[in-house]
């Protein structure tokens, strides 16, 4: 029998028996069913447990009866942005306006609003003014508490007042919805839903939460950006289900924002029984005539493997979003998903990706965290690793090994990206051996992500010299092997911390590289990051200790042209840089230097030496003269 989409419209609802919908699921991305789709996965769990979802992608949000699809639904309206952030889903680092959109029709933009949970929750309460409202998705769960907003460059509050809703199921929300579920179904009322792990709920007073951790208020961090930094520093140390706290905010003439701790991770048993949920696996039929949804195309034969990161980058909300503790799938039911990729005609024989947020986490860090949770002041790998982080690989390796196996599958591909410095710690080199064998194709895509170690502190990353001895491994394995692959590093410009010296530095490495990199990123201040702090307070919240923040278009410019210094666009901008930084030695035309004089330098420094050497004849004259009158 051939699995149905939820349905999409009241035509759709009607043809599947169903008067009303339990819940409608409103969403910025169009209606892909598959696993990689955040809002499948919720309403297929859903579905699993007895209650009907209707889907309502990429309602028009000027028009308020475009959310009346399916009726007032029976509990709830489920919001999320999609799978990006909705605001840098549109823009670039830069503010520019991107051209496509990979989760809409046709790769087509402008098919979501700007800050989209926020206007879709308002679009509801226009029609709806009571029933329950429940934000999902990563730009919910990003913005629960107050946080910087770089594209309005202010702090703004939580996004659960400004779009008019009842609760936020922040993080990756399986265990959370089903909770709100039952106890909606049960008769409770929405606000009288504070107790739920994984949620944040609006409430007058504090008198029935339990020992509930205070915050500063709102607006105590909009008059002091120190406050925010103690106040993110307070947060960061609970995002862990075992030892986080309830948070309270205080916003005055609101009364108060509280997070519940996160939910618990998921069981590989859980994770599994998501995974194998009866999704159709591809976009709904209506988007046929558009040519699809584009960003189906990458993970449709891709795997995930994990969830979570302990990783710890400075720049990644992971912490935020999916938490520390790594949750894994079984090897038997990635497995079971990689075969039924060969019965589909559209498969070539090629995995695209067996990972996740890393692709070679497969255990957790140490025995630890599944007890006692996560470190509160430690990290895992930074800034050196702990000494009771375990790295090993075997499990992946069995893996990919039986991945390899599976008739009709040609090559499994790594491409999530892989930490390069647990891969150092791994004191069995069987992983970098099979990588290097079995699972790239020409290159490897690596992420040192800077070379100057004052920067990878503040971004949270090992110091350069890790990199190198993993390079030497790489290459030595490829030497092995009689293949030449190669590495492709990814770098950052401008994080916090990195000065225009910082980015000379990191030329200087490009230029011994060799090659000039495809890519270069801005660093780009997104909600609820340790760095994206660091950009709006200017301190580490850490340490407390101040930072350097480079803010200026101008010198952002400068550090992003250092990355690609060859390239004739960035010369202007790479020798304001070199001047700045006082490196002015490296404009020359000797092989170090990063780029040769202008035609007009040349010609200045060519008219400066006859005037020099002119100078030099008549001074040589000059004391030629006095010796003679000296010898007479």
């Amino acid at each position: 029998m051939k699995q149905e989409f939820l349905p999409i419209s009241r035509k759709e609802m009607e043809a599947q028996g169903l008067s009303q919908m339990d819940f409608v699921y409103i969403t910025g991305d169009a209606y892909v069913d598959h696993p990689s789709f955040g809002a499948a996965i919720i309403s297929r769990l859903l579905q699993s447990r007895g209650y009907s979802v209707g889907i309502i992608p990429q309602p028009d949000w000027k028009n308020p009866e475009s959310i009346r699809v399916f009726g007032e639904p029976r509990l709830a309206f489920l919001v999320t942005a999609g799978n990006m952030d909705s605001m840098v889903n549109h823009y670039t680092v830069s503010k520019k306006h991107r051209q496509k959109d990979a989760y809409s029709p046709g790769g087509k933009m402008g098919l979501r609003p700007d800050r989209a949970v926020t206007v879709y929750g308002n679009l509801i309460r226009q029609v709806y003014k009571h029933t329950p409202v429940i934000l999902g998705g990563i730009e919910a769960s990003l913005r629960r508490l107050a946080h910087y907003d770089y594209w309005e460059d202010k702090l703004k509050r939580s996004v659960l007042l400004d779009s008019g809703a009842d609760l936020i199921s922040y993080g990756m929300g399986e265990h959370s919805i089903i909770e709100i579920a039952e106890a909606l179904d049960s008769g409770l009322s929405v606000k009288d839903l504070t107790y739920i792990p994984g949620t944040v709920c609006r409430c007058r007073n504090l008198d029935h939460i339990y020992d509930p951790l205070l915050l500063p208020s709102f607006e105590e961090m909009k008059k002091e950006k120190k406050i925010y930094a103690e106040s993110f520093r307070i947060q960061y140390e609970n995002t862990d289900s075992i030892t986080g706290k309830i948070l309270a905010e205080y916003y005055e003439g609101q009364g108060y924002i509280v997070q519940n701790p996160p939910a618990r991770p998921l069981t590989t048993r859980e994770m599994d029984d998501i995974y194998e949920l009866p999704y159709t696996r591809t976009w709904h039929p209506v988007y046929e005539k558009d040519g699809g949804i584009p960003a189906l195309e990458e993970v449709k034969f891709s795997l995930t493997s994990n969830r979570g990161c302990f990783g710890g980058c400075s720049f990644c909300a992971l912490t935020f979003h999916q938490g520390r503790i790594l949750q894994i799938r079984s090897q038997e039911s990635l497995v079971k998903e990689a075969e039924s990729f060969v019965r589909d005609p559209d498969f070539k024989g090629y995995i695209h990706d067996v990972g996740g947020p890393t692709a070679d986490f497969r255990i957790p860090s140490c025995k630890k965290q599944l007890t006692k949770g996560v470190c509160k002041n430690r990290q895992c790998l930074f800034p050196s690793p702990c000494p009771n982080l375990e790295a090993d690989h075997e499990d992946y390796l069995q893996l990919l090994e039986k991945l390899r196996q599976i008739p009709g599958v040609k090559k499994v591909f790594i491409r999530s990206g892989i930490r390069f410095d647990y891969v150092m710690e791994d004191k069995n080199r069987k992983f970098l051996k099979a990588l290097v064998e079995h699972h790239i194709s020409g290159q490897l895509r690596v992420a040192p992500e800077h070379v100057s170690d004052s920067v990878l502190y503040y971004m949270g990353k090992p110091r350069h010299q890790v990199y190198q001895k993993f390079i030497k491994a790489y290459e030595n394995e490829n030497r092995k092997t009689g293949k030449k692959q190669y590495a492709l590093p990814y770098f950052m410009s401008s994080h916090p911390g990195s000065t225009v010296r910082d980015a000379v530095i990191l030329a200087e490495y490009i230029r011994d590289m060799g090659f000039t990199p495809e890519q270069a990123q801005d660093f780009y201040p997104t909600p609820s990051t340790l760095s994206t702090c660091m950009y709006y307070t200017g301190l580490d919240p850490r340490t407390m200790e101040p930072v350097y923040v480079p803010r200026s278009p101008k010198e952002k410019a400068i550090q992003r042209a250092f990355i690609q210094y060859r390239k004739p666009e960035n010369r202007k901008l790479v020798t304001e840089g070199l001047k700045m930084a006082k490196r002015e030695d490296l404009i020359g035309f000797d092989s170090r230097c990063l780029i040769r004089p202008s035609k007009e330098e040349r010609g200045l420094t060519k008219e400066a030496g006859k005037r020099e050497r002119k100078k030099k004849t008549i001074r040589n004259i000059h004391k030629k003269s006095q010796k003679n009158t000296r010898k007479k």
